[in-house]
């Protein structure tokens, strides 16, 4: 059996193949969902059929990317790759939803063929468009194939991805839209109807309607949408259920009795009898199966820290007479970075010139990916295009990207992407803005995340060197910085602290002054205000800044208290989920109890310079001499 190229048509040959390759497969679907008695077998039967197209007709030759953002339909993504011999059948139809391998509930990204884990809706669209976008800035010609279901186009980051498939004519990207019409817990009507149609085509994108079951009108539309010069939409009517009697009669009357449910052992029983293969059908699939070339492989991982082939530059480094922002820092190291390196990306969401990204967006255009106020979008098209070998800078004002954003880094994190989260204008230091932007709790919005790192840099100059490091090392990190001018710090005896001899480090913190009489450890901007309270104590008190909150420096930290047995904490933000709640958690852990007193933000604060807010929120130099005073 030939395997067409898309605009040949299909054969009978193709046609019984197909039919009986996915007759098979639906058997593997119940079988799979019965044996865990768990799963999600109606979105799966829906929209096997396109799967099976797609990946036997195109992916075996070319290991184009598919992204099924609706991932609760892994048992048909799974039962695809196992007949055609990516991953094992029975290891597959034994372990489905099982601790003890990768045949996850929702697609794992571990598995040959899937290329994102998905699971939360709306995320996947977004990765993508952004493996749509990577393979056109590479300038080769793959298609991205995305599947979507049809209650999922309610997530608003849905529209951000439309919007922006459209502005950079992502005609590399087909979209399939398993319409159905019927959600988790209702028809698509009585819980949320969407103007499929009519939203795509006002976006601007090449929309067709097809029959989902139907493999040759399937077939034509996608020879139809890789001649397209816009991203194309096919929206194809399916039923969900299709092709288990008892689960389509309640598909046919939208009813989603088997979106989410596993059928009884009875029931599986009856249903596999009636699509047992016959003597005549396994010598088709058999012949068919011969003829498939498998170039599927596994998605490439890269441990999390390891060092990547990048030019890192020379560091700069900012004299005592600089007065500057971290931010500004940050933009001057990363459009270094873009200069020597074409990999190195920058995105912002409709902020470039107060996240810093302005001079990447004027100088290199082609490496600046300006995303709209899109912020969910931008984290997942982060992941993506990171997972396409590059190195996303995405940045925005730390209360969007901690919170709006979070479920996109989240999943950026369980799919160990490399994206660097750039967040400025964070803690009270937003000054001006007022409450809705001054974000003290984004540390620990990442904190509960396994393969992301949280940093904070104290100067421009640490500034730099975090930026330099973290462009490196892969693996996905979280960068938090103020909006305010911050003063170069130094040593005790006047010159630079962070030099051209210093080295960021993961993990380690810095002392600045060494003392016994107290352990002022602050971090960002507080740095300053700590160095300050201690010379105006009369010195003898112990600086420490903190620049790494995940991973932490227990070791150094613990050392410090255990001589002075006095510690205060001095951090813009939330007194109970940063710095503070780290540190308490070094002394119980150790079984010390030192004098301990935590300065921080406890409630949200007004408008006014970031000195007027720091005064309010008790985190002056004089609130930090006051607290040392008091022990």
């Amino acid at each position: 059996m030939k395997i067409p190229h898309l605009g040949e048509p299909l054969n009978d040959e193709h046609i019984a193949f197909l039919e009986t390759f996915a007759k098979s497969c639906r058997a593997s679907i119940i079988k799979m969902v019965a044996k865990a008695q768990s799963g999600h077998p109606g979105g799966s039967l829906s929209a096997l059929d396109f799967l099976v197209l797609i990946y036997t007709m195109r992916i075996c030759k070319t290991n184009e990317s598919v992204v099924v953002s609706n991932g609760h339909i892994s048992p048909a993504v799974y039962a695809v790759l196992a007949e055609i011999g990516v991953i094992p059948k029975e290891a597959v139809l034994e372990k489905f939803r099982r601790p003890d391998d990768v045949y996850e509930g929702h697609v794992n990204r571990k598995i040959p063929g899937i290329h994102y884990g998905t699971g939360p809706l709306g995320v996947g669209g977004s990765v993508g468009a952004a493996f749509a976008l990577g393979d056109k800035l590479k300038g080769n010609n793959d298609k991205s194939f995305l599947i979507m279901g049809d209650g999922e186009q309610q997530e608003g980051q849905v529209w951000e991805m439309i919007n922006f498939a459209n502005k950079f004519q992502l005609n590399n990207l087909i979209l399939f839209i398993d319409y159905n019409e019927v959600q988790l817990t209702d028809s698509l009507e009585n819980i949320m109807p969407v103007n499929l149609l009519g939203v795509y085509r006002a976006s601007g994108w090449n929309v067709i309607e097809v029959d989902g079951h139907d493999f040759k009108a399937m077939w034509d539309a996608l020879g139809d949408a890789s001649l397209s010069s816009k991203p194309t939409a096919i929206i194809a009517k399916t039923i969900m259920g299709h092709g288990i009697d008892f689960m389509e009669e309640s598909g046919r009357n939208k009813q989603s009795d088997w979106h989410g449910k596993a059928p009884s052992y009875e029931q599986v029983k009856d249903a596999l009898n009636l699509i047992a293969l016959n003597e005549e059908e396994n010598k088709v699939l058999e012949i068919g199966l011969a003829s498939l070339p498998n170039k599927i492989r596994t998605a490439k991982e890269v441990a999390f820290g390891k060092k990547m082939e990048i030019d890192t530059g020379a560091p700069v480094l900012y004299d005592l007479d600089t007065f500057t922002d971290c931010r500004s820092a940050y933009g001057k190291a990363l459009l270094d970075l873009a200069h020597l390196n074409k990999n190195v990306l920058a995105l912002s969401a409709d902020l470039a010139g107060s996240v810093k990204t302005a001079a990447v967006k004027k100088e290199l255009p082609m490496q600046h990916i300006e995303c709209g106020i899109a912020e969910q979008h931008m984290l997942s098209l982060s992941g993506g295009l990171s997972l396409r070998d590059f190195i996303p800078f995405c940045s925005t004002f730390g209360a969007f990207m901690s919170s709006r954003a979070k479920d996109q880094a989240r999943v950026n994190d369980i799919n160990e992407c490399n994206v660097k989260m750039v967040a400025t204008h964070c803690g009270l230091s937003v000054g001006e803005d007022g409450p809705t932007h001054q974000s003290i709790d984004d540390i620990s919005s990442f904190l509960g995340f396994m393969h992301t790192n949280i940093y904070e840099p104290a100067d421009p100059n640490q500034c730099d060197r975090i930026i330099r490091y973290i462009a490196k090392h892969y693996g996905n990190v979280y960068v938090r910085m103020g909006r305010a001018k911050l003063p170069i710090l130094t040593k005790e005896d006047g010159s630079i602290f962070f030099d051209e001899n210093y080295q960021f480090k993961p993990g380690k913190a810095d002392i600045l002054r060494r003392g016994s009489r107290a352990t002022l450890l602050a971090a960002g901007p507080m740095v300053e205000r700590a160095l300050k309270a201690a010379k105006a104590l009369g010195g003898d008190i112990e600086v420490i800044a903190i620049s790494s909150f995940q991973p932490f420096d227990h070791e150094t930290i613990l050392s410090s208290i255990k001589k002075t047995g006095r510690v205060i904490t001095v951090h813009d933000h939330h007194i109970r989920t940063g710095l503070a709640a780290l540190v308490q958690e070094s002394i119980v852990k150790a079984g010390i109890t030192p004098m301990f007193k935590a300065l921080g933000v406890e409630h949200y604060q007004l408008s006014g310079t970031a000195d007027e807010l720091y005064a309010l929120a008790g985190l002056g130099v004089k609130d930090i001499i006051e607290a040392v005073e008091s022990f």
